[in-house]
């Protein structure tokens, strides 16, 4: 079974693509240039050179393969769009990858949010992720076009992935920016929660999705959760920096950009995946990323 995935070279796809690599499926992955076709050729990966603005590309690419997995980009409608064109009435199955920030509030690392939603919640969604949102949905009304439409929402991910790209974003960063200033910093106070789970288990995740999903099924994606003031902590006994630092929404939006300080490090975004437990038998096996980063984390 050959499938077309975007984000080939990134840190989800590459990781999703080795998985399914390794049980028996062939990928033909969207990366940006030649180099990056040689990086992911080197791990099996057929190298389809493009971006997600070449629509004819994606849906010659999309009517030839017998799946697509979209981990480029979660904002990207024309993507969206063109791969639903394309696959209507195929039957096959589309999985698209958005992120659980679609439900974070606007915190600032000041509160936590008693709200923790699953599949069945009403979700509350703030203006800036709308959009977001908006593609979520019109993923899901794909399946009245007989396509096997899925929408996996990871909250955060962590653990070293076996692609090209071998970091997350939020813990590494928070890494990056204490080693520059000898200094780990949360925003606000660190209480404010989100939900995490391994890059090995969203993986696996992704093979049951491809394997078993039903037409317009949503899954979120989590296995415990923590603070960031827990993870901050974490992070000051493993890089032996003491104490811990503190950032206002401004402050941390002056390195990281308003986005990032708001929704990647401010907000709550807690999750129960609910469904893919119950519905694909999804067993995580990594519980903990405290844990990880004071024994695994890889610096």
């Amino acid at each position: 079974m050959s499938i077309f995935l975007t984000g080939a070279n990134g840190y989800v796809g590459g990781t999703v693509a080795l998985r399914l690599i390794n049980a028996g499926y062939a990928i033909r992955g969207l990366v940006r240039d030649e180099q990056k076709a040689r990086h992911v050729q080197a791990l099996g990966i057929e190298p389809v050179i493009g971006n997600l603005d070449d629509l004819a590309l994606l849906a010659k690419e999309a009517r030839a393969a017998d799946g697509v997995i979209h981990t480029a980009d979660s904002d990207h409608l024309g993507a969206v769009q063109t791969f639903i064109q394309a696959l209507a009435g195929s039957g096959k199955p589309f999985l698209h990858t958005s992120g659980s920030s679609v439900i974070g509030d606007d915190a600032q690392g000041l509160a936590v949010n008693p709200a923790v939603f699953d599949e069945d919640s009403t979700f509350v969604v703030a203006a800036s992720k709308q959009p977001r949102r908006d593609i979520e949905l019109t993923v899901l009304g794909a399946a009245a076009q007989n396509i096997r439409a899925v929408v996996i929402c990871p909250s955060s991910i962590y653990g070293t992935g076996t692609g090209v790209h071998t970091q997350s974003v939020q813990i590494p960063w928070l890494v990056t920016q204490a080693q520059e200033s000898g200094v780990v910093r949360v925003v606000g106070t660190g209480v404010n929660r989100w939900s995490n789970v391994h890059i090995h288990d969203v993986a696996e995740l992704y093979l049951l999705a491809l394997q078993n999903a039903p037409a317009g099924a949503f899954y979120f994606v989590e296995n415990g959760e923590a603070s960031f003031l827990e993870i901050g902590q974490a992070l000051t006994r493993r890089l032996k920096l003491e104490p811990l630092g503190f950032w206002s929404v401004e402050q941390a939006t002056e390195r990281w950009g308003y986005l990032h300080a708001h929704y990647t490090f401010g907000t709550n975004s807690r999750v129960t995946a609910k469904r893919a437990r119950q519905e694909l038998g999804w067993a995580p096996i990594h519980a903990s990323v405290l844990e990880w980063i004071e024994q695994d984390m890889v610096l």
